[in-house]
């Protein structure tokens, strides 16, 4: 990242923008309006977290954390090496083993390959977390394999519209040879970026679509959308249930906690067999807590909705939050040895490493 004594001080405004609007909190609508009849997460003009208290957390606070509190942000381009990769077998994914097999292609995309079908979560490939190529949230760790290695992709789950979550360029390379699941409000950006509207498909939460072998249901999560100045929470955001055949599949997204939703999905699926759950990006707790879950969050979530196996992800990748770029997976484990569960049951992949799921 940018340091701040080499930036103009136009450039640490653009940068501060752009990695605002790709991680953190921010001021969100709390209007339910006594007269709506919609869900509790819609308001008139977009959406909202039913179980977050209202909070005013907007640009300029988080300009004041980063740059001008003693918050102390870690050097993530130093120590980048810490993140453990391997190299991608590429010939592994084109063919893919009969169990429920996953790669870990970097932050929150992750390749799903089960009985035929290949998922994709936000997919991410560019090298900037933002609208331009020049500035904007560096991506410390290249992605473990390219466009061009990945196997005919049947559908793509996006959590939400920030950058490092729904790339431009990325949707682009990829368009209309693969079906789109996005939350309610994302298919006008989609058909923009050039993709068929045959090939998007809306959400609200706890809408279900079936295709052959699959069926996919949006699930609530705890977080915020915006794309720019004026688009804030214009558009959901959903986490993600993938059930392909007789596997079970969770994708988190971004979320923060809160002790309803996820109990709620453990409740409606009697059997989750896999979660991906975030685990990064969670610091400093008083500006993040709300919108990120941290370790112990992600094990309180593993828990609610009663993984059975949970993988983390989301982390080793983006510098917009305080914590060391190794710290999640340390927190992980001490997390999981509070709780007494076996580091088994919830486990941190290498880039670019597949993995079975039995």
């Amino acid at each position: 990242m940018f340091m701040i004594h080499r930036l103009s001080t136009v450039h640490l405004i653009l940068h501060a923008v752009l990695v605002f609007y790709v991680f953190s909190g921010c001021v969100y609508s709390q209007d339910r309006g006594a007269a709506e009849e919609k869900a509790l997460h819609h308001t008139k003009d977009g959406f909202q977290n039913p179980y977050v208290e209202k909070k005013k957390r907007g640009f300029f606070k988080y300009m004041k954390m980063r740059y001008f509190s003693n918050e102390k942000f870690a050097d993530y381009e130093a120590n980048a090496h810490k993140v453990p990769r391997v190299e991608t077998d590429i010939a592994a994914i084109q063919h893919p083993m009969d169990a429920l097999q996953v790669t870990w292609i970097g932050h929150a995309t992750i390749l799903i390959q089960y009985n035929g079908v290949n998922i994709l979560t936000d997919p991410m490939f560019s090298d900037r977390a933002s609208p331009v190529s020049f500035l904007g949230p560096k991506r410390y760790n290249p992605p473990a394999l390219q466009i061009e290695d990945l196997p005919p992709i049947d559908y793509i789950v996006i959590s939400h519209s920030h950058y490092d979550h729904l790339d431009q360029n990325t949707v682009q390379q990829i368009g209309s040879r693969a079906k789109w699941l996005v939350p309610l409000g994302l298919q006008k950006w989609f058909v923009r970026a050039g993709v068929n509207a045959e090939n998007i498909m809306e959400f609200d939460w706890w809408d279900v679509r079936q295709f052959a072998k699959t069926t996919i249901t949006a699930t609530p999560a705890q977080h915020w959308s915006a794309r720019s100045l004026w688009d804030r929470n214009k558009t959901l955001w959903a986490s993600w249930i993938l059930q392909i055949d007789d596997k079970t599949i969770w994708y988190s997204g971004d979320t923060g906690y809160n002790p309803k939703q996820f109990k709620e999905i453990g409740e409606k699926f009697n059997t989750i067999n896999l979660a991906l759950i975030s685990i990064g990006a969670y610091e400093p707790r008083w500006f993040m807590k709300d919108m990120h879950i941290n370790p112990e969050e992600a094990v309180q979530i593993h828990l609610d909705i009663k993984s059975e196996h949970s993988i983390a992800v989301q982390w080793g990748t983006f510098q917009l939050t305080s914590e060391p770029i190794d710290d999640p997976p340390l927190k992980l484990r001490e997390a999981l040895a509070e709780k007494n569960i076996p580091t088994g049951k919830f486990e941190f992949m290498k880039i670019g490493e597949i993995r079975a799921i039995k």
